[in-house]
């Protein structure tokens, strides 16, 4: 059974795995399994280093890290499975989080400030304001409404030439506030118009690729 963790082992770190070469703070791993239940799901092998390479688990006390990090440090409580592995006479814990149904869940960092996060790739990045009220109202029921004015016509109108923008851009853009920008971003991604598109570098928004094949298949 040891190739099927050296099978994912090879696959490399990415959207729905994470290594771990050991865990010395129970706040930094609340952030993984965070950022694994708002998104697809995902494993934890600790014991491995970022290249792949085995290095075992060093005590039982990392176990219980993980545990208190899902119990104390994420928000609701992270619930997952565990099962460890014996590779090549080294210990590799895989820690298996599920996509949870009930998101936002929050990790609470070194300020004891409660933040969501979600899984970019093999990164974890905070999740923002947009985000966060998308999640908000996909919970109720109530439809979504917007006014089409000259607002939301600009912003479609520069997307369709410019492929994104960001919020501050679309501030500028439509010469409104923050909050009044965010309030029209979120009810475009509701309606599934734009897409977040969140990167390292920043967040950025676009058309979503289904919108946009209907627009060109409209008469």
């Amino acid at each position: 059974m040891h190739f099927y963790i050296k099978n994912l082992i090879k696959e490399g770190e990415h959207q729905q795995l994470d290594f771990k070469f050991e865990i010395a703070d129970s706040r930094k791993i609340a952030r993984s399994l965070v950022a694994f239940s708002n998104t697809d799901g995902g494993k934890l092998l600790v014991g491995v280093k970022d290249n792949g390479a085995i290095a075992g688990v060093r005590s039982d006390e990392e176990f219980h890290m993980v545990e208190a990090a899902a119990q104390i440090y994420c928000k609701p409580e992270i619930i997952f499975t565990a099962k460890e592995w014996t590779v090549d006479g080294k210990s590799i814990l895989e820690i298996t989080i599920p996509k949870m149904e009930n998101i936002p869940h929050f990790a609470k960092n070194e300020d004891n400030k409660w933040l969501a996060y979600i899984r970019v790739d093999d990164k974890n990045l905070l999740a923002n304001k947009v985000l966060l009220e998308v999640w908000k109202r996909k919970k109720k029921t109530k439809g979504v409404y917007i006014k089409y004015s000259k607002i939301e016509e600009s912003l479609l109108n520069y997307l369709k030439e410019e492929n994104q923008i960001t919020l501050s851009q679309f501030c500028k853009l439509a010469k409104i506030p923050r909050f009044k920008a965010e309030k029209v971003l979120v009810n475009f991604v509701l309606l599934k118009i734009i897409d977040i598109v969140f990167t390292e570098k920043g967040t950025f928004y676009k058309l979503n690729e289904e919108y946009q094949t209907n627009i060109k298949l409209s008469p």
